[in-house]
């Protein structure tokens, strides 16, 4: 198949923001927050515990605003304003992460989760772009392919960092704390350089029409979906079938880190296991939207959630380095594949003209249910003192969302 330039701007906003991906949420920052929380005296376990409720809050103002925003984006030339907005938000903090003086640790996690909710929110306004720039054929490689280019995107960032983390700070230029905080710098400028295209060009093909008081009118049309949400049965259990097994995918990619740290993996064993587990993401990733056309999309979700219960069962057994790679590994075969094929499977399922109030609803359930799962985690692995254990817990999540997910293929709107 081949892409059209529009598809390409769309699918390196991907690869644009993976460095914050990578570097902010997954690598660097969880190791670099345990490593300023420590040095105040705060413990091992309740670091980690808070870590998982700095995301869950994060998440969840971008979560209860995300069907609001979603329909304000619907009207003509909207959607690109709205994502250049959360876009520049999320860089413009993440920039902030580097210049938090390091004895204030509660002052670096109110950043990061403003940092998130820019993030997430420029995530919404490109998840529901999907519909402007790939028709329901097209959609699955669209997808999988802009989350394995993200992948990639994320590879090389991630390479560029690990030069100043084994230089020892480019020759000792920078110290310890001053590699991690080139990494937040480097997250933004890469979001900035890569970005740009769509951030400029983004054409909205679908929209609804213009109104005179644009909020008033998406609170209305907000209510009538709501009023009428009978009528999009398999959207709506397809929804809360996403909300399960998508919380555990999220938790697992936050929460990897700094359970790898617990376990008393050196950090940059942390930063090589994560590289390979990005570079084994590319082509599955591919790979899923490759197979999704050829045995169905429906199956190759069902397969990725069933790997991911395993993954979470497979945890109870962590103890060494070597268990720590065979899970990483694991959870690079299926992590891009199913969240590609998940928004490209809900992108077929919505109207067209009010795709971004739809992927509102699908931002709101996707982020909402990484408020539980990290939540989940914290709990679990403050009462059992065992962050293994915490992850484990997970498994329910994803055998929740099969059966959802399996009962909401078999349903057919009228």
């Amino acid at each position: 198949m081949k892409f059209t330039r529009q598809q390409w701007q769309w699918i390196f906003y991907d690869w644009a923001n993976s460095g914050y991906g990578i570097l902010v949420v997954t690598a660097v920052l969880p190791v670099y927050f345990k490593a300023v929380a420590d040095h105040a005296g705060v413990g091992a376990a309740n670091s980690t515990a808070l870590w998982g409720y700095a995301n869950s809050f994060g998440t969840l103002i971008i979560s209860l605003l995300a069907p609001l925003l979603g329909a304000l984006a619907d009207y003509p030339h909207a959607k690109k304003r709205w994502l250049n907005l959360f876009t520049w938000l999320g860089i413009v903090l993440t920039i902030g992460l580097a210049l938090v003086p390091t004895k204030y640790w509660q002052l670096l996690l109110i950043v990061y989760i403003g940092s998130i909710i820019g993030y997430s929110g420029g995530n919404l306004f490109y998840d529901s772009f999907l519909t402007d720039v790939a028709d329901n054929k097209q959609m699955d490689r669209v997808s999988s392919t802009g989350y394995g280019m993200g992948y990639l995107g994320g590879v090389v960032a991630f390479i560029i960092f690990l030069v100043a983390e084994l230089s020892k700070g480019f020759g000792g230029l920078l110290n310890s704390y001053g590699v991690a905080q080139f990494s937040f710098i480097l997250a933004a400028i890469w979001w900035i350089i890569f970005a740009w295209p769509l951030l400029k060009n983004g054409y909205q093909r679908y929209s609804v029409n213009s109104v005179a008081n644009p909020f008033i009118d998406s609170l209305r049309r907000l209510r009538i979906t709501l009023h009428h949400i009978n009528q999009y049965k398999q959207l709506t259990w397809f929804l809360v079938a996403y909300f399960f097994y998508i919380d555990g995918v999220d938790t697992i990619f936050t929460m990897a880190t700094v359970i790898g740290k617990d376990l008393g993996i050196q950090t940059t064993m942390l930063m090589v296991v994560l590289l390979v587990v990005q570079l084994i993401a590319v082509p599955f990733s591919i790979l899923y939207g490759w197979l999704a056309n050829k045995f169905s999309t429906r199956r190759i979700i069902m397969l990725g959630i069933i790997i991911y219960f395993f993954i979470c069962l497979y945890a109870l057994r962590l103890e060494t380095l070597v268990d720590f790679w065979i899970l990483a590994i694991l959870v690079g075969t299926s992590q891009g594949g199913l969240q590609a094929l998940s928004r490209s499977y809900f992108g077929r399922l919505v109207p067209k003209n009010n795709s971004s109030e739809f992927f509102g609803f699908y931002n709101i359930l996707g982020k909402f249910s990484a408020i539980l799962g990290p939540f989940i985690v914290g709990v679990v692995t403050q009462w059992t003192g065992k962050s293994t254990v915490g992850a484990a817990s997970l498994s329910i999540l994803f055998a929740l969302g099969l059966v959802m997910f399996i009962f909401a293929s078999a349903i057919k709107d009228k």
